[in-house]
């Protein structure tokens, strides 16, 4: 099949760089009209280039030595040989190229790595069986590189002498790619390190410390929503995440959590939504304006049974805990499958893996979404990275009841997706925690006790009025302000207030004060 590839100058609304053809997933798609955003495009210089290939803004421009041929055979094997894997854009091509067009590229190479390659995702994503012989007896491969992603336990298929290492399955399959960050995360071995840091620590401490960390995580989780609850239902939320981990991954379980969130459900239904749901505000007339849409109400069974098969296999095969709670929390997200509460649940769903991986731990909770919160133009910027490109490819309308009705098969764009750069954000947030928030939570108790017994030591009262005065002096900046003096505390002398002043300074000397805008130690008494 010849593609005539001819030079363009715009491509999904990014220009093509001067001089360049498209090639790989990019021309393929443009060839074939794929219904699809080739995120990280690739074209082929009519020059030299040093070094073979360059990056210049969103493309990868490679040496004119690398130009494929002008057929589909040629710019698939491109692809798979020198791009990114892209399972969304394979399964659209899948869709449209004849069977045989597949066919004739297993049959002229049938132990061709690429044709290889090509031959079992076409039967795995497609479910369809290709009318070719299994394959000669030839040295397996893997189906990813593990050098260039993060891998599951291969699988054999002889049929193709093709070893299945992806994370997912073919009905649901994120991609991590094994980026010199993620690579460099792994190394710090943040379990070990918390586990040091709790281990050093006595048992009361470190149960007050998981105390506050909980409950700023409960905090923050709803501040993200914009939210701003009663205690008692904060400390509910924070109950439920507690449990994370201790009951296995399932549907139902997740409509547990969820109805622990809504406690009232005249206008909110619970479990999977009978209609859509988008992101976004709205007209004058009340209309959406999404900037992002969930998946279709009539896909959202399937695909959650997906994504759990997926998390299984993740589970199963040992994947590191931050990778593998990244890629289903977010894939969770991604299909926004509930009427409400999503976010909520797809920040549970990260401590839901942690702990059941054993990577916090026992009975505490890394308050992950208090980092998130400190970097919610991060986060957000994160989420749009990957929900932006995909909107051209969302056919919807308005509905009598101001919501979305999505029109086109769209499935596939939750099934497959490149979750990167959400792992390296996720992956900073851990970091933070266990480098930052731990150490200095119990640091913050530790001089909070000290502090309390010796004001108590100077003069005597209940070691709650102690704690209280300990706190007042330092949010005043280390001073007692005039109101408490002739407040609460009017029976102090000014020598005794200029002492306890003088105890909460010393003991409080060098202390990591942090954001202090979450709820961390002293902050959560409110």
């Amino acid at each position: 099949m010849k593609l005539n590839p001819a030079p363009i100058t715009v491509f999904q609304e990014k220009t093509v760089p001067n001089g360049t053809r498209l090639a790989g997933w990019a021309a393929l798609v443009r060839a074939l009209a794929i219904p699809g955003p080739v995120r990280r495009p690739s074209c082929v210089s009519e020059q030299h280039v040093r070094g073979s290939h360059r990056e210049e803004g969103v493309w990868a421009i490679f040496d004119k030595r690398y130009w494929p041929g002008d057929t589909f055979a040629d710019h698939l094997s491109f692809a798979l040989r020198h791009e990114d894997i892209d399972l969304l854009i394979l399964k659209r091509i899948f869709e449209v190229v004849p069977q045989a067009e597949i066919e004739a590229i297993v049959r002229t190479t049938p132990t061709g790595i690429p044709a290889r390659r090509a031959w079992y995702l076409y039967e795995t994503l497609t479910g369809r069986t290709l009318n070719v012989e299994d394959a000669p007896s030839a040295t397996a491969i893997d189906l990813l590189d593990p050098k260039a992603y993060f891998t599951g336990k291969p699988r054999l298929s002889k049929r193709h002498r093709v070893r299945d290492n992806l994370l997912g399955t073919g009905r649901f399959c994120p991609i991590i790619r094994r980026t010199k960050a993620l690579t460099e995360f792994l190394t710090l071995d943040l379990a070990a390190r918390a586990r040091e840091i709790v281990g050093r620590t006595g048992a009361h401490l470190v149960a007050r410390a998981a105390s506050f960390m909980l409950l700023a995580d409960s905090r923050a989780s709803f501040e993200i929503e914009g939210e701003r609850p009663p205690r008692n239902r904060l400390e509910r939320w924070g109950r439920a995440v507690l449990q994370a981990g201790k009951n296995c991954l399932t549907l139902d379980e997740i409509i547990r959590l969820q109805r622990v969130i809504i406690e009232d459900t005249r206008f909110v239904r619970a479990g999977l939504r009978p209609d859509g749901v988008f992101l976004g505000g709205r007209d004058h007339d009340g209309d959406p304006l999404p900037e992002f849409i969930g998946a279709r109400p009539d896909d959202l069974d399937n695909l959650m049974g997906s994504l759990l098969e997926a998390n299984d296999r993740m589970r199963d095969d040992g994947i590191d805990p931050v990778l593998k709670a990244t890629a289903t929390a977010f894939g969770f997200v991604y299909v926004h499958p509930f009427q409400d509460c999503n976010g909520r649940l797809h920040r549970c769903l990260i401590h839901h893996v942690l702990s059941e991986r054993r990577f916090t731990p026992p009975g505490m909770v890394f308050p992950v979404s208090s980092v998130m919160l400190d970097r919610i133009d991060d986060y957000r910027a994160t989420l749009q990275a990957h929900s932006g490109p995909l909107m051209p490819f969302i056919e919807w309308r308005s509905t009598p009841e101001r919501n979305v009705e999505v029109l086109n098969q769209t499935a596939d764009l939750y099934r497959y997706f490149d979750c990167t750069e959400e792992a390296e954000f996720l992956y900073a947030c851990v970091a933070r925690t266990v480098e930052h928030d731990l150490p200095r939570e119990i640091d913050y108790l530790r001089r909070h006790d000290e502090a309390t017994r010796r004001i108590m030591d100077a003069v005597e009262m209940p070691d709650r009025v102690a704690e209280n005065l300990a706190l007042f002096i330092r949010q005043n900046n280390g001073t007692l302000s005039r109101k408490r003096r002739e407040g609460d505390f009017k029976k102090l002398r000014e020598e005794e207030v200029a002492f306890i002043e003088g105890i909460v300074h010393e003991t409080f000397e060098g202390f990591d004060q942090g954001s202090g805008r979450h709820g961390i130690g002293a902050d959560t008494k409110s």
